[in-house]
């Protein structure tokens, strides 16, 4: 009885986990219904695009590989074939483009770390340092730009003229009911999850210190985490001016790095949906028209996910035939 109570919990768990990637998705998707004929004039305008911005626009997106190599190798103490780590980390990205949040290039990268000597333990600890880095790497570089262009956004582009947000207290009070129920898991769960997450973390912390007493590895990790998010813009920048839309760098760069790090809280498979809506927003606000801010994510989609996602495939069932992963 218990078993069946266990597997029912674990299906229910499954299930929200699947509602809650799927939600961002099906209401792009919805959108995308509603504004078909603006995507197809998207879709030609991205037809007639500069092929010399798209080259460096691929150029940018193979860069991004380089950089996640580098960031990887940076957050381990052992050394690592850098042939074979390039191809595990576009192995990862394809298999990131299948499951949410990250998962499907973490777990290629924690079997490759295995596979190359490291215990599960420190694996997953170097995944987490990785992953940190990332985080503060991304979250600086948006907090520089805004303070750098504090005016590249202009969130009323977004609103007809005169239009004012409504406060609505019962909207107001579902975000309060939601951040009570929020504190009240926290607070229930906090013990449990602490003993088990003591040992993880003890040997986070051991990892940590011993990378930063050499300095190529502090190199890597943080050269490599503040470089992969920024190929990730170059790749935004040189679509936007393939497709001749007259929006300045500047408003590119806070445009990408806010939306990138607000769809970061949503588990969708490589940020699909997610990110897709909010680059095109901010794009808006940063002077592009609907029509060149959609042709620019469906450029950077194309450049940064579907033509590498055979190749990758590829290149990851190569990777489990050699027993690399």
């Amino acid at each position: 009885m218990s078993i069946a109570r266990d597997e029912g919990a674990l299906w229910q768990r499954n299930s929200v986990r699947s509602a809650a990637m799927l939600l961002p998705v099906a209401a792009v998707a919805a959108l995308a219904v509603s504004k078909w004929p603006m995507i197809g004039d998207s879709a030609g305008r991205l037809g007639q695009a500069d092929a010399g911005w798209m080259a460096v626009a691929v150029f940018a997106a193979c860069m991004t590989w380089v950089c996640s190599a580098v960031a990887q190798q940076g957050a381990v103490v052992m050394s690592l074939p850098p042939g074979r780590l390039l191809a595990a980390q576009f192995a990862a990205s394809a298999a990131n483009h299948v499951l949410p949040a990250g998962v499907g290039g973490n777990a290629v990268n924690l079997r490759f770390l295995v596979r190359h000597g490291m215990t599960p333990t420190r694996s997953l600890a170097a995944l987490a340092v990785r992953a940190s880095a990332a985080a503060i790497g991304r979250v600086t570089l948006l907090l520089v730009l805004l303070a750098l262009f504090p005016d590249a956004l202009q969130v009323h582009r977004l609103a007809p003229d005169g239009f004012v947000l409504p406060a609505d207290p019962m909207v107001i009070g579902a975000v309060a009911l939601v951040l009570v129920v929020l504190a009240f898991l926290a607070s229930r769960y906090a013990g449990r999850a602490r003993d088990r997450a003591r040992c993880f973390l003890a040997s986070v912390a051991d990892d940590v210190r011993t990378l930063h007493r050499d300095r190529a590895r502090v190199a890597c990790l943080w050269g490599g985490s503040l470089a992969f998010p920024a190929m990730h813009a170059s790749v935004v920048v040189a679509v936007v001016k393939a497709v001749h839309a007259p929006v300045p760098v500047s408003g590119i760069l806070v445009a990408y790095f806010f939306a990138s790090t607000a769809a970061g809280w949503l588990p969708t498979p490589a940020g699909l949906g997610s990110l897709d809506a909010a680059l095109a927003l901010a794009l808006v606000t940063a002077g592009a028209s609907a029509v060149a801010a959609t042709s620019a994510v469906l450029g950077y989609r194309l450049v940064t996910t579907w033509l590498p996602l055979i190749p990758g495939v590829v290149v990851l069932a190569v990777l489990v035939k050699r027993r690399e992963l």
